[in-house]
């Protein structure tokens, strides 16, 4: 039986296309405004087409010396060009980048998956410390 462990890909996001990039600071105060994105394809674009598309990436958080993992945002990128007329035709595109807002208690590590409908689950990991 395979495990989420035994599928989830990652790489370095300036020479894959498919892995999540995180930009969020290193440090903040804690409940303090903290503005995070995340991007497929900050630098080389994946395709945005109604035959190979970013479906949707989560947000979570794992805080230090805390067994459970929060998840902190879900965004669906749902419009890929597809249409009555055909693929690709469409009116309507979603990239797949989107900004949220949180507060945290704690340090820890932020993670973000991606769903790309032809290449599976991507992660990628970002450390913040809080003060």
């Amino acid at each position: 039986m395979k495990k989420f462990a035994d599928v989830l890909r990652s790489g370095d996001w300036k020479n894959e296309k498919h892995v999540p990039t995180i930009i969020a600071p290193e440090t903040a105060k804690a409940d303090d405004d903290i503005t995070i994105t995340v991007h497929v394809g900050s630098d080389i674009p994946h395709p945005n087409t109604t035959e190979h598309h970013i479906r949707w990436i989560k947000v979570c958080f794992q805080p230090d010396n805390d067994n459970f993992t929060y998840e902190l945002a879900d965004f669906q990128f749902t419009a890929h060009g597809e249409s009555v007329a055909g693929p690709n035709e469409g009116p309507a595109y979603t990239e797949p980048k989107a900004t949220t807002i949180i507060k945290l208690k704690s340090s820890g590590t932020l993670m973000a998956l991606a769903y790309c409908n032809i290449h599976g689950l991507w992660e990628n990991y970002q450390r913040i410390e809080i003060e």
